[in-house]
């Protein structure tokens, strides 16, 4: 097994599920949505989802971060399919996933801080806080990791927990279930998100490790022969 390459929903799943909403691409090319103003709507979508979350309207804001999800993946299939794909909107679709990310967690934050344990004397909303910031910087990482590797002209889409997964397994329980007994499944599934994050950034830095691997060795004959050319100055010298 390729740890690197190990992750929570199968190709082929993802595959079947991005062929089922072409139908859904195309409605939106014919009604003349760009690109852009879909990533435009996904994010305020997103942002009602944080709100939403924040006013401890959790399966409201759980449907909603779903939707969003869909956007941001038909925002990138109606760029491809209408020759549409520019730096611009690679960049701007980025950005707003990253404060779309923001907006999610600070939400779920404040529903912590808000609820009736907050008050309580529990610890919980301060253990809950810490692993709303930790989350939000394993998913800026997951991010940024990838973008930096394509910024010296490698590709990094390995990883565990993508932005698609970490969306699915936030949203689908909290849609079924809420917060579970008194917070404490979404508690849970915070400390999951983050350890599957986590191991993303891992994957990643290991897959960029490993692809690179053949670039130190020049780097490291290099060295070799300065440091054997240093000593033979020092030989001649001595």
């Amino acid at each position: 097994m390729n740890l690197r390459r190990l992750t929570l929903l199968p190709d082929p799943l993802k595959k079947a599920f991005l062929e089922a909403i072409d139908p859904l691409a195309e409605g939106l090319m014919r009604a003349g949505l760009t690109p852009n103003r879909i990533t435009t709507l996904s994010i305020i979508v997103l942002l009602g989802a944080g709100a939403a979350y924040a006013l401890e309207a959790l399966r409201i804001g759980s449907a909603l971060l779903l939707f969003s999800g869909l956007l941001d993946l038909l925002d990138g299939k109606v760029a491809r399919r209408a020759n549409m794909m520019t730096r611009f909107g690679a960049f701007y679709d980025s950005t707003m996933d990253r404060l779309g990310e923001g907006a999610l967690f600070t939400g779920i934050a404040i529903f912590y801080m808000r609820s009736a344990m907050a008050s309580s004397g529990e610890r919980m909303p301060v253990l809950a806080l810490g692993l709303c910031f930790a989350a939000l910087t394993g998913g800026f990482l997951v991010s940024y990791t990838r973008a930096r590797a394509e910024g010296v002209g490698l590709e990094a889409k390995v990883g565990m927990a993508q932005r698609a997964e970490r969306i699915i397994f936030l949203a689908v329980p909290t849609l079924i279930f809420g917060a579970g007994p008194r917070g404490w499944l979404l508690l849970g599934i915070l400390i999951l998100l983050n350890i599957m994050s986590w191991i993303t950034v891992a994957q990643r830095i290991w897959h960029v490790y490993d692809v690179t691997r053949e670039d130190r060795q020049p780097a490291i004959g290099n060295r070799q022969s300065k440091g054997n050319s240093s000593e033979s100055v020092v030989s001649a010298k001595h």
